[in-house]
């Protein structure tokens, strides 16, 4: 039986139908277009735990990234417009300036995804939030500052006394005094993300008040700590290699888990408003302990155990840290 090939009309129209039977077909095929907007640079700390999880994204082929920094909270909204009439099918940023502008943008846009870092709850249907919920390896390097403090004094900078900066800090001094009750803290708030000299500036003013051992919840602490010979934990990020004398530990932050997420629920035509925090906390991978790496033999085997063993209880459910979004204070005479 002779069969006549296929007309290039027949093969297209047969061609559109197989991909109409598969809807997710062609989405999946092409590179997802997300966009991020971040108030900051995106060497910051915070920022720089999203950026460089969208950019493993993209080098994966995932996805195409744009992203802007530094953008002013009053064109905050501009921006984010501007990506989102531009076809991007998520927007990636931090919402905390400028929730309302945020949520007026993500409704304008019912088609296209939000996922922001933001204090409030998700918007229905295309507003999800995030934040670092790290206080569990944050509860952690506050043992390891616990332990290492010889005159018992624990100075702490944070940016902005916010829910995000206080439960980090809180779980921080609830790990300290776990392993030194004896200790006590001074703490002090720049307000601002990223002002380096001041946050150098809070935390002399502490070592001359004999602090050794200081919480550098923002850049610049590290530097006074190096400067002055005194010990610094890291927070987010971990910067040990550029300050291998003075960081002893730091609580990280792993963006990949929330971002991974939210790009394959995109691709698959499934996004909907839901909190990310979640995706933030050990037992996900979106958070973890610094190794002790130039420190291994320098922090007391005894308190190493303690970390050992908690760090175990933590990720197997056993202990929970306590979030306490309440601004800590002082305790140092």
């Amino acid at each position: 039986m002779h069969v006549k090939p296929f007309t290039r009309r027949q093969a297209v129209v047969l061609a559109a139908s197989l991909v109409a039977l598969m809807p997710g077909l062609s989405q999946a095929q092409a590179k997802l277009k997300v966009a991020a907007v971040y108030t900051v640079p995106f060497e910051q700390q915070w920022v720089s735990r999203l950026h460089i999880a969208l950019k493993a994204a993209e080098a994966r082929g995932e996805i195409e990234y744009k992203a802007s920094e530094n953008v002013s909270n009053a064109d905050y909204e501009r921006v984010m417009r501007e990506y989102a009439t531009a076809g991007n099918q998520l927007i990636v940023g931090e919402a905390f300036a400028v929730e309302a502008a945020a949520r007026k943008v993500a409704k304008d846009f019912p088609k296209v995804s939000f996922l922001l870092g933001s204090s409030g709850k998700p918007m229905a249907p295309n507003f999800s939030v995030f934040d670092n919920f790290i206080q569990e390896p944050a509860y952690l390097s506050g043992m390891v500052a616990g332990g290492m403090t010889k005159s018992n004094k624990i100075g702490m900078v944070g940016g902005f006394p916010i829910p995000e900066v206080n439960r980090l800090m809180n779980a921080f001094m609830a790990g300290a005094k776990e392993v030194n009750p004896k200790v006590e803290f001074s703490v002090s708030f720049i307000n601002s993300w990223f002002d380096p000299p001041k946050a150098k500036e809070a935390a002399f003013a502490m070592i001359d008040k004999g602090a050794d051992v200081m919480y550098a919840e923002r850049f610049g602490v590290s530097d006074a700590a190096k400067e002055k010979g005194k010990l610094a934990i890291g927070n987010v990020i971990n910067t040990q290699a550029q300050y291998p004398d003075t960081v002893v530990a730091s609580a990280l932050w792993h963006f990949e888990p929330a971002a991974d997420r939210a790009i394959k629920l995109v691709k698959e035509g499934k996004f909907t408003a839901e909190d990310y925090g979640p995706y933030a906390m050990m037992k996900f991978k979106g958070s973890s302990l610094a190794p002790l790496g130039t420190f291994e033999k320098k922090v007391p085997a005894a308190i190493v155990a303690k970390l050992k063993a908690k760090e175990k209880d933590i990720v197997d459910g056993k202990f929970s840290v306590k979030v306490d979004d309440s601004q800590p204070k002082s305790s140092a005479k």
